[in-house]
């Protein structure tokens, strides 16, 4: 059986278990990382020395890297649509998951840290406009690209959907007064009714 170790919370954690639960694989996940700690013990620190979240244990296997974990994951058990079958929909794919890391996902951790976690010694007004200015700028861009297909490759819901996917819930739910971006929000709409999105993305913030 897989092993996923990290906590339910973390977006990054998230893409993998989402992705687990659309596979239909069986998967134990185990609280480590922020409140639960762990993440910093040698034991841990010797499966993945980086002390982040999440590391996947597939028997004597172990990996870490959430997009690698992804990426593994639909190599060794996945098939279409998840992991498209012709090479150009998987390098557009690709190429969605790695502009996320690129490019999204600094913005948003700032939305994230400073709406659920700052503290009266950290908040930081300016940062969180600056951040959510940023990303409204790339959420306009998603919007753009989904002007004339369901999902970001094409009429069909892809690996390259996942990482953008699991950001779009904490965009939505942290920036409700954000512009109005009517592709991306029919988008995110087809995403958020599926059961494994709601079961491993749609999480109270922690």
């Amino acid at each position: 059986m897989l092993r996923v170790l990290g906590r339910a919370t973390s977006v990054n954690v998230q893409k993998v278990m989402w992705l687990i639960d659309e596979l239909g694989l069986e998967a134990e996940r185990v609280d480590i990382g922020g409140k639960y700690a762990g993440d910093k013990t040698p034991a841990y620190l010797a499966k993945n020395p980086n002390g982040q979240i999440p590391t996947l244990e597939d028997g004597d296997f172990i990996l870490w890297e959430s997009q690698a974990i992804v990426r593994y994951l639909l190599d060794k058990y996945g098939n279409a649509p998840w992991l498209p079958d012709d090479a150009e929909t998987r390098g557009r794919a690709n190429q969605w998951m790695d502009w996320y890391l690129a490019m999204m996902h600094p913005p948003m951790t700032v939305i994230y840290f400073q709406n659920v976690r700052a503290t009266a010694e950290t908040k930081d007004p300016a940062a969180l406009q600056a951040n959510i200015d940023k990303a409204a700028k790339l959420w306009t861009m998603v919007d753009a690209q989904l002007t004339d297909r369901d999902y970001l490759t094409g009429d069909t819901l892809n690996m390259g959907d996942i990482p953008l996917g699991c950001a779009a819930y904490r965009w939505h739910s942290l920036v409700p007064d954000g512009p109005d971006l009517p592709n991306l929000k029919a988008w995110w709409d087809r995403l958020n009714v599926r059961p494994a999105y709601k079961t491993n993305v749609m999480l109270p913030f922690e």
